[in-house]
């Protein structure tokens, strides 16, 4: 059997195949050539397969179990319920969401949504059942969000939310530890995010309590690009509250933001002219 010279279009493999081919001198030899050329494609096929398959199953096991660790920190198992409390748009004479809470919403709807569960949104005002029972987060601004405000009373008693009527402290200013963070519109504006527990067997409680709106969507935007550290550091019980600023939000939106300080521990102590006023009120009942 004579092989013409290799031809500029044929593949290396059929070229080397049909050299083994001429080489041989009879036709058992030739089966003989063909069989192995044949069982080695199998083989190589079959491992092929075999990794693809492997890498898949080590694959889906990696993102259940890192589903698996979101649902536990976000509190949201699978056909679980959830809240999501924002307030109304006060240019509207409608009930609507802000632009910025809107877009912040969608975000954390993404989450719910490949968590498996079914999110509900109400707004701040509506009567809810105490925190615990659901998932809840709780977006706004904490001096017109009745909701998010009481959360900051019970929850982070060290921080201190000036209403804009004392004299020297703008509206939306935060007292952490004895420091004042004042917004600078456009410039430089505060946020907390938190995430927060009344114990062990209750669903978190997420808070993003900001200067101005676009600080809300900020937060909810550091939450969900760093979910998986999240989970990963606080596990399903762990508090954190966190300070972040938006940097030049008039130029460049939410998408500068920088983490002030890790307050958890001076937001949920009691602290303040606001704890000991509370404390003094709790000894007059008892007096009484």
């Amino acid at each position: 059997m004579s092989v013409p010279s290799r031809h500029p279009f044929m593949c290396p493999f059929l070229y080397s195949f049909t050299r083994t081919l001429e080489r041989v001198p009879n036709g058992r030899l030739r089966c003989a050539a063909m069989t192995d050329t044949l069982t080695d494609l199998i083989a190589s096929a079959a491992a092929l397969i075999v990794g693809l398959a492997a890498g898949w199953a080590v694959h889906s096991a990696f993102a259940r179990r890192k589903r698996a660790r979101e649902q536990l920190f976000f509190g949201l198992p699978d056909g679980s319920e959830c809240v999501l409390v924002t307030h109304r748009d006060s240019t509207s004479a409608h009930w609507s969401i802000p632009r910025h809470d809107a877009l912040a919403l969608l975000s954390i709807a993404s989450v719910v949504e490949n968590c498996g569960a079914h999110p509900e949104v109400a707004p701040h005002d509506t009567g809810l059942q105490g925190f615990g029972a659901r998932t809840e987060f709780c977006i706004g601004d904490p001096t017109a969000h009745r909701r998010l405000a009481a959360h900051i009373a019970n929850l982070l008693p060290g921080v201190t939310v000036h209403p804009g009527d004392d004299p020297g402290m703008e509206r939306g200013t935060f007292t952490i530890a004895g420091t004042h963070y004042r917004p600078e519109p456009g410039a430089v504006e505060h946020v907390l995010l938190a995430r927060l527990t009344a114990g062990d067997d209750s669903r978190p409680v997420f808070l993003a309590a900001g200067q101005r709106p676009v600080t809300h969507r900020a937060a909810v935007r550091h939450l969900v690009r760093n979910r998986t550290r999240f989970a990963r550091k606080y596990g399903s019980q762990g508090s954190f509250c966190l300070l972040l600023k938006v940097v030049n939000s008039q130029s460049y939106g939410p998408d500068l933001v920088e983490l002030v300080a890790d307050v958890t521990k001076p937001a949920t102590s009691s602290a303040g002219p606001r704890a000991a006023a509370k404390a003094a009120t709790k000894a007059a009942a008892k007096d009484d």
